[in-house]
C-alpha cells in the first residue's frame, strides 16, 4: 500500500509534527506500507512572518497534481492545514477523491499569541478544511472529544509512540548543579517558557531547542543553560541526566517530548491541561499543578522506573498499525486502486 501525505511541516524544522511522520513512515515498513511525502523541499518558499525559521510553500495547482500523480498513491492524507494541504485538499475535492487528515496544533490559541484574532474564526477555518475528510485523527480521546463537541466530523483516534531504544535511562553527568530541570522544544511564545524560568528553583534550568524567542530569553534569563537544538544520542543523554522534565506550555495537543522524557525515567511538571493531562492521566508519572513550581517538587519524588514502565505502552509500530486501521476502515483508498490496497500486518 502506498500512501501520501501532505504536510507544510518537514525538515529541517524541529517539531512533533516532522517527528511523528518521520517515525510512522519507518515503522510503516513492516506493515507492506510505503510513505511518499510532499512537502515544502518541492516548492519555492518563503519565511513565515513572526517565525522565520519556519518556511512556508506556494504551491501551484499544477505542479501538485503532476507530483501526486507521480506518486500514484493507495490513499492520500493531509497532515497539516497549511498551503499545501490546502491545495492537496483542493485536488481530492475537485476530483471527488477520499482522503484523510490529522489535527496537530491547536492553531487557534498560537494565532491568540501572536494577533488579537477571534478564536471561534480559526475554528470555524478548521471545521471547514476538516470537514470533508473520511476521517480527522487525533493524537488523544480527549483532543478526539474536544474535536467532536466542537463540530468535527469523522473523529478518530491515532495515537503517537517513542523510540525505546533510543530513550532509555543511562548513567550520564551534564556537571550542572542538581537538580536539573528540563525543558525541550521550540523556543517560541506559545511554548509558555517564562512560566518555567520565572520559577524559583534550586539547581539548573536548562532548555533545548530554538527559536524566535531564544535570543530574548537568553538575556533575560542568563542564570538558564540555553543548549540550542539537539539530536539523537545527545538528545537522549540530555533527557537521561536530568530529573525532572517541565512542560510549561498550554496549547500543545500532545507533547511528543512528555513521552520522550518518560521512556527516559524523567517524570514530569506541568499545567493541568489538555495536552499532558491527555498523556499523563492519573498515572504516577507526573505532577500537574496550576502551581508549576509545586509541580516540579513534587516530581523530584516520582519513582523514574514508574516513568519508564509508563511510556513502554506507546510504541510507533502500534501507532503506524492505527493509522493504516483508519484510512483503511474509512475506506479512503482512491478509485481505481486495487492489488496493493490492503497491506501486510505482521505481529
Amino acid at each position: 500500500m502506498r500512501i501520501l501525505v501532505a504536510t507544510d511541516a518537514w525538515h529541517p524544522q524541529v517539531n512533533g509534527v516532522v517527528r511523528t511522520l518521520t517515525k510512522l513512515a519507518d515503522a510503516a515498513e513492516g506493515l507492506d506500507v510505503a510513505f511518499t511525502f510532499l512537502t515544502p523541499q518541492s516548492f519555492r518558499t518563503f519565511a513565515m512572518p513572526s517565525y522565520r525559521d519556519v518556511r512556508l510553500a506556494m504551491p501551484r495547482p499544477a505542479r501538485i497534481a503532476r507530483l501526486i500523480e507521480e506518486a500514484r498513491p493507495d490513499s492520500i492524507h493531509i497532515a497539516t492545514e497549511g498551503p499545501i494541504g490546502l491545495m492537496v485538499r483542493r485536488y481530492c475535492r475537485q476530483r471527488k477523491l477520499p482522503f484523510t487528515t490529522s489535527f496537530h496544533t491547536r492553531f487557534p490559541e498560537y494565532v491568540r499569541a501572536r494577533v488579537p484574532v477571534p478564536e471561534s474564526l480559526i475554528w470555524r477555518a478548521l471545521r471547514r478544511f476538516h470537514s470533508t475528510s473520511r476521517a480527522v485523527m487525533a493524537a488523544t480521546p480527549a483532543l478526539a472529544r474536544e474535536l467532536t463537541e466542537r463540530g468535527f466530523a469523522n473523529v478518530v483516534l491515532w495515537p503517537r509512540g517513542v523510540d525505546t531504544k533510543l530513550f532509555h535511562p543511562r548513567a550520564i553527568d551534564l556537571c550542572f548543579p542538581a537538580p536539573v530541570f528540563l525543558s525541550v522544544g521550540r523556543v517560541s511564545v506559545e511554548k509558555n517558557l517564562e512560566a518555567f524560568l520565572d520559577l524559583d528553583l534550586p539547581g539548573t534550568k536548562v532548555i533545548v531547542g530554538d527559536g524566535p524567542a531564544r535570543a530574548a530569553l537568553e538575556e533575560a534569563y542568563p542564570d538558564a543553560i540555553f543548549l540550542g537544538e539537539k539530536h539523537g544520542e545527545e538528545l537522549a543523554d540530555i533527557y537521561a541526566a536530568a530529573d525532572v522534565f517541565v512542560f510549561p506550555s498550554k496549547t500543545d495537543t500532545f507533547g511528543l517530548v512528555l513521552l520522550e522524557a518518560l521512556a527516559s525515567g524523567l517524570p514530569v511538571a506541568a499545567f493541568p491541561v489538555k495536552g499532558p493531562r491527555d498523556v499523563i492521566g492519573d498515572a504516577p508519572v507526573g505532577a500537574l499543578d496550576h502551581d508549576l513550581r509545586n509541580a516540579c517538587f513534587a516530581a523530584l519524588d516520582i519513582s523514574r522506573q514508574a516513568c519508564v514502565e509508563f511510556a513502554s505502552n506507546y510504541t510507533w509500530e502500534a501507532s503506524a498499525r492505527a493509522f493504516v486501521d483508519s484510512i483503511l476502515a474509512v475506506g479512503a483508498v482512491l478509485p481505481g486502486r486495487t492489488g496493493s490496497e490492503q497491506p501486510r500486518f505482521v505481529a
